[in-house]
C-alpha cells in the first residue's frame, strides 16, 4: 500500500513539474537569482485529419524539419542547446501569450526589464473556412538583448492592470483580446482565416456598423460586434480563432436586428451571394462563398423583408399589421448658419419618414435658446437626427438633452454626426442636382427642378439626407416633389411653442412621457395604423382656416347623427386593416416579401370593389361634402391594385415561392425559358427509368425521395448483386440500399444548378415587377390618405358621442372665447362617469372683458382651468367637438404658455432665467390673434421682484397701444400675488 501511495505521489510530482503556470514567468519577482523561463509552446489540432503534428525532439523529430517551420532559423539553432529542458515544459494557449506580451511592470524605470515580447509561430489555416492549424509559440526577448537573453531577470513590482479588462464578462463569456500570432497560414499566407479576412474587408468599409454575417444556417458576429451582440441580445460570446464570436439562427434575424436597432446601433446584414450548386460548377468551387452587405438598418430605416417578415398570412380579414414598428420613425436633418452682419441664426430642417413616404422641409430664424428648433423636434418626435460634425455646442447640447429625456432607453433619439463638408452649400447642391438630373416626370411626381425654390439651408440638409438614404437603398422616397410639405406654415396651422407642447401635454404627459393622459390619448380612437399617424398630425397642427374646420365639423356631425348604412359599412371596412401606408412604401422601395405584397394588394383590391358598390348610396344618402368627396374618389384611386393582383398565383404568394409566383408567364420570357430547361432535364431522368428497370429486372420500378434526396434507386439488400459497380451508394437501411447511377448524378447536378438559377431569375423579375408597381404608388398613397381621413373623422365622432361633447361655433371675424360649463377633456376622461369635475365658464371678448385674473388656494384648480381653455381651443380648431354645454371660439393663430418652475441645467439656466427667457420669447412672438397663458410668472426670485415682473408684464399687455390692444388674448397667473390674466 505504501508503495502504491509512493508511486501516486511521484506521478503527481512528475505531472506538476511539467505543468506550465503563469507563475513560471513571474518567478523573478520573488527570487532575483532565478533565470526567466523561455518555454516553447504548441497548440495541437485535435480534429484535423491528415495534419502532421509537431513531435517533440526527444521522439526523433529532426532539427531540420523544425527549422523549416520557423521564420527565424538562427534562433532555433541557438535554442537547440536547451531543447532537452524545453521538451519537458508545458504548453500555453495563444491568448495567454498575447496577454503576457502586453505585460508591464509598475516599478521604477531603472529596474524594469528590457521589452520582453512573445512571438507566436502559426503554420496556418487548415481548411477553406478558416480552421487554424498547429501553432508554435516561443518566449523571446528584445532583439537588442539577444546576446544575453539567458541572463535576464524579471523586475519586481508586477502590475496586473493589463488583465483587468480582459477579465470582464460579456454575455456569459470572458472578453479577451484576440491573439495576434505572427506566423502566416501555409496556404493563405495570413494569420487570419478566409472568413475572418472577408469580414475584415467589409468591416473596414462600415466601421460604425454592427455586422451580421450569414454563415449557412446562422448569422455570426465577430470581434467587438460579437461583444455588443452578447451584451444587448443576451447570447453567448466566445473566442474562435482570432476573434470573439456569437451567432443567431437565420429565422430569428428580424428579432435580433430590431433589438440592436432599438438600442441605437446601426446594423448591417451580410449575406452570401453564391449558391452551393452554382458554385460547385464554377472554376472557384474550392474558395470561400462570396458575401456582401445586403442591407443596413437604423431606427428610422427599418424597411425590408429581413426586419418585417410575414411568416403566417392566415385570414386576410383578421391579419395584423404587416410592419410591427412604432407609429412614427422620422429622420431629421439639422443645419444652421450664423449671419454676422444681421446677427441672425437661420436653421434648416429636412424631415423624412422613409417607411411611410412623408417628406417635410422647413427654414426659420431662431433665437439663442433654440426654442423654435426645440418646438419642432417635440412636435415631430424623430427617432434619428443627422447633424454636421461642426454643429454649434449650444444646439448639440439641446439635442443631447432631448435625446436623453426619454424614460426608456429604446425610445431615445439616435444622433449621427456626418462630415461637415456634406453640409456645405456647393457640395449639397451638387448632390441634389445629380440626384434629380435623371428623374423623368411621372404622374403625380411634379417637377424635377423644384429644389431651385428651396432655401439654401434646406438644400444643405437635403444633400446629406440623399447621401444617407442612398446607403440604405431608400432614396426613392425623395423623388416626388409633390410629397414635399412645409413643416410649419403659419398661414395654415396653429403655432405651438416647445413649452406649450410640454405644459399642455398635447402628445404625451410630463410624468411618464407616454401618450396616456394627453390630449392625443383622449381623441385617438382610430382603427388603423395610418389613421393613428394622421390623428397625431391633426392634434399637433390645428387648422386656422374656418372653412376647413367647419368641413370637418360637418362630417363629424353627420357621422354622429346619420342613420345611413353607408357609414356603418365603411366603419366596418376600416377594422382589422393592415398598415397599408407602410406596405405601399415597402413595395415602392422594392424591399417587400411576396406575402406582404399579396396582403397589401389584395386588401386594396377588396376595398376598391366594396367601396365602388357603395357609390350610389353615397351620392344619395350623405350630405357632408368632405365625406362624399372622400368616398367617391377612393374607389377610382384604388383600381390599379386589381391589375397587379391578377398576375399573381395566390398559393405561391402566400408561401413566398417566387418560382411559381406568376400565374401567366407571357410577360416573363426568362422564367419561361428556365422552366423549359428544367422540364427537359426532368424528362431525361424519367426516360432513364427504362434502363434502370432493365438492369434491375423490375418493370414496376420508380424513383424514391428520402430526406430531400431525389431520384433514389432503391434496391433490396438481397438483390444488391444486380447493382452495377459504377452506381453511387447514397444511403441504406437494414432492408434496402439507395443509389444514384452516373447518369442521374450528372443530371441531378444540372437540375440543382438550373433550379438555383431559376430562383435568381425569379428574384430579378420580382424586383422589376415591384418597380412597375411603383409607378402607381402615388395614386394608391392618395387613396390610403383618404381612408386615414375617414378613420380620424370616425374617431372624433366616437369621442364626441361617448362623452356628450357639443359642437363649438367657429367665428372667423371675431376674437372671443365664450365657453359655458366647459370641462378639462383629459380630467373628464380620467374621472369617467363619476361627474366630480365642476364645469367652468369662460367669458373673453374683444370688445368687452379682455383679461382674466384667477386667484385661489393651492390645489384649487387654477392651473387646470387655464389649461382647459387652451385645450378646448385646440380641439375646436382641429375640427372636434368639445366637452362643454355651449361654446363660441374665434380663430387663434398660436398658443404660448409659461407654466410651473423648472430649470435647464444642461443649458446652464437657473429656474429664474428659464422663466424669464420663456416670457421674453412669448412677448416677441405672440401676435394679436395669439392665446398666451402665464402661470406663476416670477416665482423663481424673491416675492417683491416676482410681483414686479408679473405686474410689469400684465401692464405691458393691457396698456401697450396698437398691436397688443386690438384682439390680443393673454393669460397670466402669479401664485403669490394671485395674478392670472387673460386679455383680448
Amino acid at each position: 500500500m505504501y508503495s502504491n501511495i509512493k508511486k501516486r505521489t511521484a506521478g503527481k510530482r512528475s505531472r506538476s513539474s511539467t505543468q506550465t503556470t503563469i507563475s513560471r514567468f513571474f518567478s523573478g519577482a520573488g527570487d532575483p537569482g532565478e533565470d526567466v523561463d523561455q518555454p516553447r509552446t504548441r497548440r495541437r489540432d485535435l480534429q484535423g485529419k491528415g495534419k502532421k503534428r509537431l513531435g517533440s525532439p526527444d521522439k526523433g523529430e529532426s532539427l531540420e524539419k523544425r527549422v523549416k517551420l520557423s521564420p527565424n532559423r538562427a534562433e532555433l539553432q541557438e535554442g537547440n542547446k536547451h531543447e532537452k529542458a524545453s521538451s519537458t515544459k508545458g504548453t500555453l494557449s495563444g491568448a495567454t501569450l498575447e496577454k503576457l506580451r502586453g505585460f508591464s511592470c509598475s516599478g521604477s524605470s531603472d529596474v524594469s526589464a528590457p521589452g520582453a515580447r512573445v512571438s507566436v509561430e502559426a503554420p496556418g489555416v487548415g481548411d477553406t473556412e478558416g480552421t487554424t492549424g498547429d501553432r508554435t509559440a516561443e518566449m523571446r526577448e528584445d532583439p537588442e538583448e539577444e546576446g544575453s537573453r539567458h541572463g535576464q531577470r524579471v523586475a519586481p513590482g508586477i502590475s496586473f492592470g493589463q488583465f483587468a479588462q480582459s477579465g470582464s464578462r460579456v454575455g456569459g463569456a470572458a472578453k479577451r483580446s484576440p491573439p495576434n500570432p505572427a506566423g502566416p497560414n501555409r496556404r493563405t499566407k495570413s494569420i487570419y482565416t478566409p472568413l475572418e479576412l472577408q469580414y475584415m474587408e467589409i468591416k473596414k468599409q462600415h466601421k460604425d456598423t454592427v455586422l451580421c454575417v450569414e454563415c449557412g444556417y446562422k448569422y455570426r458576429f465577430f470581434g467587438e460586434d460579437a461583444e455588443i451582440a452578447a451584451k444587448e441580445l443576451d447570447i453567448f460570446c466566445h473566442l474562435d480563432h482570432n476573434f470573439m464570436t456569437a451567432s443567431i439562427p437565420t429565422h430569428r434575424l428580424f428579432v435580433h436586428v430590431r433589438r440592436l436597432v432599438s438600442q441605437g446601433y446601426k446594423v448591417g446584414v451580410v449575406k452570401q451571394t453564391e449558391t452551393s450548386a452554382i458554385k460547385a460548377s464554377s472554376t472557384n468551387k474550392s474558395s470561400l462563398f462570396t458575401r456582401q452587405l445586403s442591407a443596413l438598418y437604423t431606427t428610422s430605416t427599418l424597411v425590408g423583408e429581413d426586419v418585417n417578415p410575414l411568416l403566417k398570412l392566415g385570414d386576410l380579414e383578421q391579419a395584423e399589421d404587416v410592419v410591427q414598428d412604432s407609429a412614427n420613425s422620422y429622420l431629421m436633418c439639422v443645419n444652421e448658419s450664423w449671419d454676422r452682419r444681421s446677427r441672425e441664426l437661420t436653421v434648416g430642417l429636412v424631415v423624412v419618414q422613409a417607411s411611410v413616404g412623408d417628406v417635410m422641409v422647413d427654414c426659420f430664424q431662431d433665437n439663442p435658446s433654440r426654442s423654435e428648433l426645440e418646438a419642432r423636434i417635440l412636435r415631430i418626435q424623430p427617432v434619428e437626427i443627422l447633424v454636421p460634425s461642426d454643429l454649434s455646442e449650444v444646439t448639440m447640447r439641446l439635442l443631447r438633452s432631448i435625446a436623453l429625456s426619454s424614460v426608456q432607453a429604446d425610445d431615445r433619439i439616435r444622433i449621427e454626426k456626418r462630415e461637415s463638408t456634406q453640409f456645405e452649400y456647393h457640395t449639397a447642391m451638387s448632390t441634389v442636382k445629380d440626384f434629380y438630373a435623371n428623374v423623368s416626370p411621372q404622374s403625380g411626381q411634379g417637377s424635377s427642378s423644384f429644389y431651385l425654390s428651396l432655401e439654401s439651408q434646406v438644400i444643405c440638409c437635403l444633400g446629406p439626407v440623399i447621401q444617407y438614404l442612398t446607403e440604405f437603398g431608400l432614396e426613392r422616397v425623395l423623388l416626388c416633389s409633390s410629397s414635399f410639405k412645409r413643416l410649419s406654415s403659419d398661414a395654415d396651422h396653429m403655432v405651438f411653442s416647445a413649452t406649450t407642447m410640454r405644459n399642455l401635454e398635447i402628445l404625451c404627459n410630463q410624468t411618464t412621457g407616454t401618450v396616456k393622459s394627453s390630449l392625443l390619448w383622449v381623441l385617438d380612437h382610430t382603427r388603423t395604423p395610418f389613421g393613428k399617424r394622421l390623428m397625431k398630425k391633426w392634434v399637433s397642427q390645428p387648422l386656422t382656416s374656418a372653412a376647413d374646420i367647419l368641413s370637418r365639423q360637418d362630417a363629424v356631425a353627420e357621422i354622429m347623427s346619420s342613420a345611413s348604412s353607408v357609414l356603418s359599412t365603411v366603419e366596418v371596412l376600416l377594422t382589422h386593416l393592415p398598415d397599408l401606408e407602410r406596405g405601399l412604401c415597402s413595395i415602392y422601395h422594392m424591399k417587400c416579401s411576396t406575402q406582404e405584397f399579396y396582403l397589401v394588394c389584395n386588401t386594396l383590391s377588396r376595398l376598391s370593389g366594396e367601396l365602388q358598390a357603395l357609390v350610389p348610396a353615397v351620392q344619395s344618402q350623405l350630405g357632408s361634402s368632405l365625406l362624399k368627396s372622400l368616398l367617391l374618389d377612393t374607389p377610382q384611386l384604388l383600381s390599379p391594385a386589381q391589375n397587379f393582383l391578377k398576375v399573381l398565383n395566390e398559393n405561391a404568394a402566400k408561401k413566398g415561392d417566387k418560382t411559381e409566383l406568376f400565374a401567366d408567364l407571357t410577360d416573363f420570357p426568362v422564367i419561361r425559358e428556365r422552366k423549359a430547361e428544367i422540364r427537359a432535364v426532368l424528362s431525361d431522368i424519367m426516360e432513364h427509368r427504362r434502363e434502370i428497370r432493365l438492369v434491375l429486372r423490375n418493370q414496376n420500378f420508380d424513383f424514391t425521395t428520402v430526406s430531400g434526396q431525389e431520384f433514389l434507386i432503391e434496391v433490396k439488400n438481397n438483390m444488391s448483386s444486380t447493382v452495377p459497380p459504377d452506381w453511387i451508394k447514397i444511403n441504406s437501411t437494414k432492408a434496402v440500399g439507395r443509389y444514384h447511377s452516373p447518369f442521374i448524378a450528372e443530371r441531378l447536378r444540372q437540375l440543382q444548378r438550373l433550379r438555383e438559377q431559376l430562383v435568381i431569375d425569379c428574384g430579378r423579375e420580382w424586383i422589376d415587377f415591384l418597380r412597375l408597381f411603383g409607378e402607381s404608388y402615388y395614386t394608391l398613397r392618395r387613396a390610403v390618405g383618404h381612408l386615414a381621413t375617414m378613420d380620424c373623422l370616425f374617431s372624433l365622432a366616437q369621442v364626441a358621442k361617448e362623452n356628450g361633447y357639443c359642437r363649438p361655433e367657429v367665428l372667423e371675424q371675431q376674437s372671443c372665447i365664450l365657453i359655458q360649463e366647459g370641462r378639462h377633456p383629459v380630467i373628464n376622461m380620467l374621472m369617467g362617469h363619476q361627474d366630480q369635475y365642476v364645469p367652468n365658464d369662460t367669458q373673453l371678448r374683444g370688445d368687452g372683458q379682455r383679461t382674466m385674473v384667477i386667484t385661489g388656494p393651492n390645489m384649487g384648480g387654477k392651473s387646470s382651468y387655464i389649461r382647459q381653455v387652451a385645450l378646448l381651443t385646440i380641439m375646436t380648431q382641429l375640427g372636434s367637438f368639445i366637452p362643454a354645454r355651449e361654446a363660441s371660439i374665434g380663430i387663434v393663430d398660436g398658443i404660448f404658455t409659461r407654466m410651473g418652475a423648472s430649470d435647464s441645467i444642461s443649458r446652464g439656466r437657473s429656474t429664474f432665467m428659464e422663466e424669464l427667457v420663456e416670457a421674453s420669447e412669448i412677448l416677441s412672438r405672440a401676435t394679436p390673434r395669439s392665446l398666451v397663458i402665464l402661470d406663476e410668472l416670477g416665482r423663481g426670485t424673491s416675492t417683491h421682484d416676482g410681483i414686479a415682473i408679473a405686474y410689469a408684464t400684465l401692464e405691458f399687455f393691457i396698456r401697450d397701444e396698437g398691436l397688443w390692444i386690438k384682439d390680443l388674448m393673454k393669460g397670466v397667473e402669479r401664485k403669490g400675488a394671485g395674478i392670472t390674466l387673460q386679455r383680448k
